[in-house]
């Protein structure tokens, strides 16, 4: 079988579901129409569902809300042993994954669609940072494809020839994508419309609104001495929401002073004002 021909781990509603109860397993699976699509470049399809399996992410993926399909980039390796790498010109540590080999996934795996529907993404630490805004946008298109690098990273040359976007999930350096590509793609997922359930949690959390989240309580009231806030348990829900409010404002800027500054700009607020205890 040519390499180009080889296809990828597609993972659908029968993938990932564990049951007691016996079904067939000639069964196709179930996709809603025009359901979001994640595709995965990786030396490690196996590595995939692996966590987005489970939970809402997996319950969705198990009724056809999202696609994902993990693609072998081994097996666009060249000749007898399925290289996909070389050493770095101009010398140095490590190896580099080859145009060539990356060139043929990222043709196997092109949607047909224009970037701004279809985004195809490389991990990379040098990459704009990802952000609850990224996956909003992600999340309103109609899939993406993740390329996930190994060792040095990839050649220059096939990133600029498919117009590949870089994102990095903050200031430090994995041993390869596929961690990353499983955050990036569970950020996104559970943007997707009926995938969590309750659409207003996700208008209520960490960076919805460009600060942190408010804490949160449940039972039982007193704890080992420590007890639910008195406003919470009071029932008048303006209080409740002014509350919130300015605990989200103080833990922001108490932790997060980049967002508090870029919060306070974009409402005409002064950073250094009193928050509300």
């Amino acid at each position: 079988m040519a390499p180009s021909d080889t296809p990828g781990r597609s993972h659908g509603r029968l993938a990932i579901k564990a049951s007691l109860k016996p079904r067939d397993l000639m069964e196709e699976p179930r996709l809603v129409k025009g359901a979001w699509e994640a595709r995965v470049i990786t030396l490690f399809p196996e590595a995939f569902p692996g966590i987005l399996g489970l939970s809402l992410t997996g319950k969705a993926l198990d009724t056809g809300l999202w696609r994902l399909e993990a693609i072998d980039l081994r097996s666009f390796g060249i000749g007898k042993h399925r290289t996909v790498d070389d050493t770095p010109a101009g010398g140095g540590a490590g190896m580099v994954l080859r145009p060539d080999v990356v060139d043929a996934a990222l043709r196997a795996a092109d949607s047909g669609l224009p970037r701004e529907r279809w985004p195809v993404i490389y991990l990379s630490p040098r990459g704009k940072p990802f952000d609850q805004a990224t996956a909003r946008r992600l999340a309103a298109g109609d899939g993406l494809t993740l390329l996930c690098g190994r060792f040095e990273g990839v050649d220059q040359r096939v990133l600029d020839q498919h117009e590949v976007e870089e994102i990095s999930l903050g200031d430090f350096v994995l041993t390869g994508g596929e961690i990353a590509a499983t955050a990036l793609i569970d950020a996104t997922v559970r943007l997707i419309p009926r995938v969590l359930g309750n659409q207003a949690s996700t208008e209520e959390e960490s960076f919805s609104e460009g600060l942190l989240e408010f804490p949160h309580y449940t039972r039982p009231t007193d704890w080992q001495g420590r007890r639910v806030p008195e406003t919470l348990q009071s029932g008048h829900h303006a209080n409740i929401a002014t509350w919130r409010k300015a605990m989200a404002e103080r833990l922001t800027k108490e932790r997060r002073p980049d967002l508090w500054r870029a919060y306070c700009a974009a409402h005409g607020r002064d950073p250094n004002e009193d928050q509300e205890q």
